[in-house]
């Protein structure tokens, strides 16, 4: 049974709510499906789409609905930090608990503790400091737009920034800018950005060809692993692409057509897919939307698999948007976003 704590505002979650085939709530309760009674609508979270961890282990949730940014701590109080709920833009200068946002969709965190948030529909990234609570925007400037390679700060505009990603070195923050159907790429000691995918037309790339100067569908998500690759997650195109260390482009999974399939790569088959990460060992694990799942892309055996949700038995945990995935430490964090609650693998 799952077992949550509410005491002086602060949010208790047991340690191991549910267990289905490793899988168990960090944070939420049960569906119905899964033998008991559980309404997301009493849920502490409203759509949660990210979580990232700091260097002590604390877990930072950021929602699209919601509006708000919560901490996790590794005890598991959840603790309400930043937002007010209203779609806006407030707050650089100052006081984290006093900023807002507007449709949050990821966040990342660097080694030195410092929360880089993905606000989306306000179109930039912006850089809180958790030693000291101040937030400030450090990519973008509020307004949609395409301009600012080799610039930085407010000299860049984005169009929806859908997704944020350190490199395993941190040294590169990784942009899907979604409506520029672009990949852009900021150095995180200068702050300059640069274009590593898309060339804004909307289209399948050919397989070798520049990733720069090659269309893209629309470009959802990204990460990279440890060898240089980025790989793309297309949620309209139904496919991951990659950006090979040499800038050049090919697709390495999905077929372009929704649907569900597992098996050879390329022969697989996505419906909708919202979000990506990668593990140490170059595993990508894929937030697939509509199909309910979680699923796996192995590229040394070059096959996809589905390790959580649609298909696998009654006994599973059933899913309804997954939109976050998120590795950390050898366990897989799943964000089960219109359940309103938050899975461990």
């Amino acid at each position: 049974m799952s077992r949550m704590l509410l005491i002086g505002g602060l949010f208790f979650v047991g340690d191991c709510c549910l267990r289905a085939d490793e899988a168990e709530v960090i944070v939420g309760g049960l569906t119905a499906d899964e033998g008991g009674d559980w309404d997301p609508e009493t849920s502490p979270l409203q759509r949660p789409f990210g979580v990232d961890f700091d260097s002590a282990g604390n877990m930072y949730i950021v929602e699209l609905e919601g509006g708000r940014i919560h901490r996790l701590s590794p005890e598991g109080t959840l603790t309400q930090i930043s937002g007010d709920g209203s779609k806006s833009y407030r707050g650089d200068g100052g006081l984290l608990k006093e900023a807002t946002y507007n449709g949050m969709h990821n966040c990342a965190v660097t080694p030195d503790d410092r929360l880089l948030i993905a606000d989306s529909w306000n179109h930039c990234v912006r850089e809180v400091s958790l030693k000291t609570g101040i937030i400030r925007t450090i990519s973008g400037n509020g307004t949609a737009g395409f301009s600012g390679d080799g610039m930085s700060g407010d000299e860049v505009t984005y169009n929806y920034t859908m997704c944020i990603t350190l490199t395993p070195k941190s040294d590169v923050l990784h942009i899907a800018d979604l409506n520029n159907r672009r990949i852009r790429a900021m150095d995180m000691r200068t702050g300059i950005v640069s274009t590593i995918a898309g060339n804004g037309s909307k289209g399948v790339p050919e397989d070798g060809a520049a990733a720069a100067e090659s269309p893209l569908t629309d470009p959802r998500a990204v990460a990279a692993d440890s060898q240089g690759n980025v790989y793309i997650l297309e949620r309209g195109g139904n496919a991951i692409r990659v950006i090979r260390p040499d800038g050049a482009i090919h697709t390495v999974a999905g077929t372009g057509k929704q649907g569900f399939a597992d098996g050879p790569a390329l022969q697989a088959q996505f419906a909708s897919p919202k979000h990506i990460c990668v593990d140490p060992d170059g595993n990508v694990y894929v937030a697939d939307d509509a199909n309910k799942a979680i699923r796996k892309y192995d590229p040394k055996s070059k096959t996809v698999s589905t390790i959580l949700g649609r298909g696998l038995g009654d006994n599973r945990i059933r899913l309804l948007q997954p939109h976050g995935v998120c590795w950390e430490k050898g366990r897989l964090y799943v964000l089960d976003t219109s359940h309103n609650r938050i899975l461990r693998i």
